[in-house]
């Protein structure tokens, strides 16, 4: 091993042989805290792609609407008022103004990766004496089912919308007694209504939304909602999630539109995502300053049993410089071991938790992701906590004269 390795390594790994139950302590103390660190950070990763998939695949990333419609004075002639007090309008459904040319302005922005327009509104859903009033959306599946995943929610028949079809949830299904090929009753609150054939039942996760939401062909909805020819919203989503909110800012700044982000409509659930961020890195910052006490406090008494020893290595010839890298390589090695032995034990925990905590139905609560980054990030950041608790402990060392040293 002499041939192999150089002087301080060789000094540093027989210290921590020789020393053994000290060093085993203080690999299995560095090893919980990397596995914390470790187990805590894949499960907040876990959850983060459960919600964002969750939200991002039953919503748009942007979503654009009509402006509100504002009520102004009623005036006779010049500075004559009738009435002071303005009562704000009901707001109806109406088309966004020149939505053609808003949407293919937002096709041309590098950052928004798509665009469908889509009509909603209230109606009522007719099958023999059974009614429910529900939410219409006509959309365009091709450019719609990219942004609002529908297809991946469907239980029973296929996501298909041609002008006579209808797709449901399954709680609106049982309350109508109705399912596949059945057919329904839609009326518009203007008198309109058109009969509709159900292709598909979707299951969104959510009670409120399966009683509610129906979705129908873009035209379908236009004619139903007496609004030929126009949309209610325009849904987006962009490259980056995160920007989202920023983005919508500046849209609603240029176009005569209000734009609503999914960060802005979610916003709770935002700040809990935050919360969890600002949570784990607390963690990751008292358990690592547990590790760096920890090593600190071992190679400091290390210095102090060892002292003979590095005397006589001074007095052989050994440099301060080199007394110094073999305290050095000691906390290095410690941090490193530890990180290896620490990331299979967060990682095999986080396996284990992943398989017994499950949803009612059996399914997984958050998906299991492990990535390499992960596992290489930790084991930098403990070899360099490693280094660097082992910094006064090495100059301490580094520092004792050789003379002082062997006589104790």
């Amino acid at each position: 091993m002499n041939r192999v390795l150089p002087f301080e390594w060789v000094a540093a790994v027989r210290f921590l042989r020789e020393g053994h139950m000290q060093t085993m302590f203080i690999i299995t103390g560095i090893a919980i805290g990397v596995g914390v660190i470790v187990f805590m950070s894949a499960l907040l990763t876990g959850l983060q792609a459960n919600f964002l998939k969750r939200v991002l695949t039953s919503q748009a990333q942007i979503q654009l609407l009509p402006p509100d419609q504002v009520a102004r004075p009623l005036r006779f002639g010049p500075g004559v008022i009738e009435s002071a007090s303005i009562q704000r309008p009901s707001q109806r459904v109406v088309s966004i103004d020149q939505w053609p040319k808003i949407r293919d302005r937002m096709l041309a922005m590098p950052e928004v990766t798509g665009v469908s327009p889509t009509m909603s509104g209230s109606a009522l859903a007719v099958r023999g004496d059974a009614n429910r009033a529900i939410s219409v959306s006509g959309v365009e599946p091709v450019t719609y089912f990219r942004i609002v995943r529908i297809p991946d929610y469907i239980v029973s028949g296929e996501a298909r919308l041609s002008s006579t079809d209808i797709l449901i949830g399954t709680e609106l299904a049982k309350d109508l007694g109705a399912t596949l090929g059945d057919k329904l009753n839609i009326q518009a609150a203007s008198g309109a209504s058109v009969v509709l054939t159900i292709t598909g039942l979707f299951d969104l996760g959510n009670k409120g939304a399966n009683e509610r939401n129906t979705y129908v062909a873009l035209r379908t909805a236009q004619s139903l909602l007496g609004n030929v020819g126009g949309v209610s919203t325009i849904e987006i989503t962009v490259n980056d999630i995160y920007a989202a909110e920023v983005l919508a800012q500046q849209i609603q700044a240029a176009n005569r539109v209000q734009a609503d982000s999914w960060i802005k409509t979610n916003a709770q659930f935002f700040t809990a995502v935050q919360a969890q961020q600002t949570s784990n890195t607390l963690i990751r910052a008292f358990v690592g300053l547990s590790v760096a006490f920890g090593i600190a406090a071992v190679l400091v008494v290390s210095v102090i049993q060892r002292s003979k020893d590095i005397g006589i290595l001074r007095a052989m010839g050994a440099s301060r410089g080199q007394i110094l890298r073999i305290f050095l390589i000691q906390g290095g090695l410690l941090g490193f071991a530890g990180s290896l032995v620490g990331a299979a034990l967060g990682a095999g925990g986080l396996v284990y938790w992943h398989s017994m905590v499950l949803q009612a139905d059996g399914t997984e609560l958050f998906p299991l992701i492990l990535e390499r980054q992960l596992f290489v990030t930790t084991a930098v950041l403990a070899t360099l906590t490693g280094l660097l608790a082992a910094m006064a402990p090495a100059l301490r060392a580094a520092q004792l004269d050789p003379v002082v040293a062997i006589r104790g």
